[in-house]
């Protein structure tokens, strides 16, 4: 409904942007109830980054599809945040329980900076992927905490992989605080640049649905494939289905984290 107290070209404005415009003022400061809401966003923000995901929960949610879990070299969250080169790489202990492929693509869900996106998106939109790439050899999904995009490369070497595609919670903003992003990398390997992958993001309940989402990430990858690489050289001319915004099967951002996430 369109706000009665902005003129009516502000008043369009804001009927196609979730920003904060056209707030107006309570003397020389923002309305309280404006002020309020950016507090609780700022809120949540931090809430996203400080959380943990319930891995056992998520690869519960993921069967039939096999999954392994491992860590990063980061002892712990405090470490992740302040050492980014740490969430880079695998713990030594935890090299030994990947399996060896050959495989022509592994899929890795990392916490990022958003344990909620992981929680709400991650395993629906990981089964619209997997169905999307029939015919295709898979390994088990890894399922990495502390983890960064880079560490997918890691993974993609011990395992044997084609390529690796990293579903990672994004950094929270002020209006989204559970946004997942995927990163796509073909021949993987440790030094990779951030140019020689593929970002797909903004996934979440008022952006990329899971069904826009994998088939943009299903096409890139079968041209990865096909062309033998990845990043700014591989042009995404995907389809773009009807579906593209508004996910089809999930849940509306919540007024509240759950249960598992404010422990």
């Amino acid at each position: 409904m369109p706000r009665r107290d902005l003129d009516p070209l502000w008043q369009r404005f804001a009927a196609v942007t979730r920003a904060r415009i056209g707030l107006g003022r309570a003397g020389d400061a923002l309305p309280t109830q404006h002020a309020l809401n950016f507090q609780y966003a700022h809120a949540c923000a931090r809430d996203a980054v400080a959380a943990h995901v319930n891995f056992e929960r998520l690869a519960a949610a993921l069967e039939p599809t096999a999954s392994v879990c491992v860590r990063s070299a980061a002892p712990d969250r405090a470490s992740y945040l302040r050492r980014p080169d740490l969430g880079r790489r695998l713990a030594a202990d935890c090299r030994s329980l990947l399996p060896s492929g050959p495989y022509e693509a592994v899929l890795v869900i990392a916490d990022g900076l958003s344990a909620l996106a992981v929680q709400e998106h991650a395993a629906p939109l990981i089964e619209a992927i997997v169905a999307g790439l029939p015919g295709w050899v898979l390994g088990p999904v890894v399922l990495a905490s502390q983890a960064r995009v880079a560490l997918g490369d890691e993974v993609g070497v011990l395992m044997g992989a084609g390529m690796v595609v990293v579903a990672i919670g994004e950094r929270p903003g002020l209006t989204v605080p559970n946004s997942l992003g995927l990163y796509l990398t073909y021949a993987p390997h440790v030094g990779r640049s951030d140019a020689e992958r593929n970002c797909i993001s903004n996934i979440h309940a008022d952006g990329l649905s899971y069904a826009a989402a994998a088939t943009k990430l299903t096409w890139l990858m079968s041209q990865a494939r096909t062309l033998r690489l990845s990043g700014v050289a591989l042009k995404e001319d995907a389809p773009q289905p009807d579906t593209a915004l508004g996910l089809d099967a999930a849940p509306k951002a919540l007024d509240s984290p759950p249960a598992e996430l404010r422990s």
